[in-house]
């Protein structure tokens, strides 16, 4: 039988690092930690819900908690004057006081901006399931947006699965379309993984999206990759050298 694994999850610790980043040095500290964890991410995901938020980054030091929230939408967050980031900010504290009375650190939130939309699984299962509410026919939806991610310079291929109620259907069904390649066993492919639902009146329709952005090497490995030592010295082999 096959054995499906998380691409995020997969990659941990080779080219990708933790989303939640901190130290407890006891098993109490650790049960709170987890629990303020799960309520800022709960919390911010209703809260923030059509603002294309796609991760939610938090770093724990002795004196405060940061919250960095990536999202396409970074004006809608902060607001005119930053009165939407201040606000959210006093909610998130709130929020961790209901679960943790005692936990004392002050919250920071630093917003950061997608640049290529298109990059992030996220933001195209938001597209995606923007178009499906809007009751767009889902084979012109799912070819619009493959049509869009592939016109990104960075993207080597996107594969996206939706399955449900498609078009109203008495029976649910699955429907793919994926262009490119997704290679999803190769530990330095940089491949972005996202799910996504859309509430129809007839049912949920669940979306995922695979987008390959290319294989990410180290400074070292990329150097030895992009140039053999046959091609360094102008296509001729190199001398050989003497132990002695």
């Amino acid at each position: 039988m096959t054995h499906t694994v998380h691409p995020y999850a997969h990659r941990l610790g080779i080219i990708r690092d933790w989303r939640s980043r901190w130290f407890a040095g006891d098993k109490k500290t650790y049960r709170e930690n987890i629990l303020v964890d799960q309520s800022i991410r709960s919390f911010l995901n209703k809260r923030l819900k059509g603002m294309h938020v796609t991760e939610i980054e938090i770093e724990r030091s002795q004196s405060e908690i940061r919250v960095i929230i990536n999202t396409a939408r970074p004006g809608l967050v902060i607001g005119r004057s930053g009165e939407n980031a201040t606000k959210l900010r006093k909610e998130v504290s709130d929020a961790i006081r209901k679960v943790a009375p005692n936990h004392g650190r002050t919250v920071k939130l630093d917003i950061m901006e997608i640049r290529q939309p298109e990059t992030s699984a996220k933001v195209v299962g938001f597209l995606i399931a923007e178009g499906l509410e809007k009751r767009m026919p889902f084979r012109r939806v799912l070819k619009q947006t493959v049509e869009k991610v592939m016109a990104v310079r960075e993207v080597v291929g996107v594969r996206i699965v939706i399955s449900g109620r498609l078009g109203g259907a008495d029976m649910s069904r699955t429907e793919q379309i994926k262009k490119g390649r997704i290679p999803l066993q190769t530990f330095r492919a940089n491949i972005d993984y996202a799910q996504v639902e859309a509430n129809l009146p007839y049912g949920v329709i669940g979306i995922k999206v695979w987008i390959y952005l290319g294989d990410q090497f180290t400074d070292r490995e990329h150097q030895n990759v992009s140039r053999p030592a046959a091609a360094q010295n102008g296509g001729r082999q190199a001398p050989a050298r003497s132990a002695a």
